[in-house]
């Protein structure tokens, strides 16, 4: 098939499937706030059941090979209750807000079509979480699944299809494709009204390039500073954690610790005791040239368990052995462990004076990972704000476990998700979690009220008299 038939044919399938998105879409744009409630609730509750989730783990870590099952299961479950959490009592339709005094109402309208385009990390999760959101503001979704995990996402998205059937609402709210190509995605951006890119740069360049309106992600690389007031122990626990669950396989990960010298021995004690296992010299050199065979992170450590890693490096690390620890000075593309990683191996830096941490967060961030996410463990507050002031990242996470925290979590503020926007740092046009609020088009409604115009000195104050 030449590329010009490839390409007729992508455009006409791809505007059959819209049409049938948007003929489902626009049976409920007019829905009651208590139908899309009930819609979202039961499409959230089919997804947490047992059988389900099991069904659904299993096929994402056997398809795609990453992370491990226990996770997947876990973090379905965590993701998709939170995101229900995070929804269930905010209005979405007709008026949602208003500010009497400013004679504002505004109201809620759907965005319409989404095209959404699944990454392979996420294959499940994804279109589960994406979906409560949309239901929700009345729109329709159209799935373009990882060529790698497009058997789990369309079972996703069928179970999520079948509460809709029967709750007598239109199936096609949420359609997956079930053999995307290039080709099809292309179209599929040109074609729908708002595009979520939740993948790599080149997918995220793709989609602002596509003339459509779209949210994108960035590269996470995430950089943890711990301070001399940290609690080592459960830095050091927080930081395991984080660092194994479901292999390294989220943006969110620790990549990199900021380690303040005075006790930098006792936190590698910690993390040793934790299963951190600290290369020599000679065995960081054999694991990069592993990891970075061909300038490009190699996909066969992506989110593999450590001891396939070291085997593959030729490295004999302990039985008890969770995750590789490299020491580092340098960034940038010279020293490769200072980008992301995806897998369980984690770069230590020293620093001495706190503005040094800043600097290392900032140049870390300039060659991977600006505008994602830092963290701190610390109870010192004037390092954490200097911190939050002095980076040019968009989550400063505190003494958390950071991939848990950073997407939302029982224990802090953070919106559930699992797309985070990274600002014009990362490349992005939000720097939020991507949520609720994106799912909906807003209209206000000004009613005029007596003018209230300020003198001169209430605007200028003292600068009028400088001259």
């Amino acid at each position: 098939m030449s590329s010009t038939t490839s390409n007729q044919a992508a455009v006409g399938f791809v505007r059959e499937i819209i049409e049938k998105a948007r003929k489902a879409q626009r049976e409920v744009e007019f829905a009651s706030q208590e139908t899309v409630n009930m819609l979202s609730t039961a499409i959230a509750w089919e997804l947490i059941k047992e059988d389900n989730v099991k069904l659904l783990a299993k096929t994402a870590y056997e398809e795609t090979t990453i992370g491990d099952y226990e996770s997947k299961y876990n973090k379905l479950i965590k993701k998709v209750k939170g995101c229900l959490r995070d929804i269930k009592d905010l209005k979405t339709v007709g008026i949602v807000e208003e500010v009497p005094e400013k004679g504002i109402k505004k109201i809620a309208k759907p965005v319409g079509i989404i095209g959404s385009l699944v990454p392979v990390t996420n294959p499940e999760v994804t279109p589960a979480t994406q979906a409560l959101f949309a239901i929700k503001g009345r729109n329709a979704v159209i799935f373009s699944p990882h060529p790698k995990g497009k058997k789990t996402t369309f079972k996703t998205v069928e179970l999520m299809r079948k509460v809709l059937k029967k709750r007598n609402a239109p199936e096609d709210l949420l359609i997956c494709i079930e053999n995307p190509t290039k080709e099809i995605i292309d179209e599929l951006m040109r074609q729908c009204d708002l595009v979520l890119a939740t993948g790599g740069s080149a997918m995220v360049k793709a989609a602002y390039s596509s003339g459509t309106p779209a949210y994108g992600v960035g590269v996470g690389n995430a950089v943890i500073v711990i301070d001399e007031t940290a609690d080592i122990k459960d830095a050091a626990q927080k930081i395991r954690m984080s660092k194994t669950f479901d292999l390294a396989s989220g943006c969110s990960s620790e990549n990199s610790l900021v380690i303040n010298n005075s006790i930098y021995d006792k936190m590698l004690d910690a993390l040793n005791n934790e299963g951190g296992y600290l290369l020599n010299r000679e065995e960081k050199k054999r694991l990069q040239d592993i990891m970075w065979a061909d300038g490009h992170l190699n996909p066969n450590i992506i989110a593999k368990p450590v001891k396939k890693i070291a085997e593959l490096a030729g490295i004999k690390c302990p039985d008890n052995c969770k995750f590789l620890m490299v020491e580092e000075e340098g960034t940038g593309k010279e020293h490769p462990f200072s980008g992301e990683k995806l897998s369980v191996v984690l770069t230590l830096y020293r620093y001495s004076e706190f503005k040094e941490a800043i600097e290392l967060v900032n140049a870390i961030h300039s060659y991977q990972g600006a505008g994602h996410s830092c963290g701190i463990h610390s109870f010192n507050e004037e390092n954490i704000l200097q911190l939050s002031l002095n980076t040019r990242t968009s989550r400063v996470m505190v003494r958390q476990a950071h991939v848990f925290a950073n997407s939302g979590d029982w224990c802090n503020g953070m919106p559930f998700t699992v797309s985070l926007g990274c600002g014009t740092w990362g490349g992005n046009i939000v720097s939020e979690n991507i949520c609720m609020k994106h799912y909906l088009n807003i209209t206000w409604v000004s009613t005029p009220f007596d003018p209230i115009i300020p003198s001169d000195e209430e605007l200028f104050g003292n600068i009028m008299y400088e001259d």
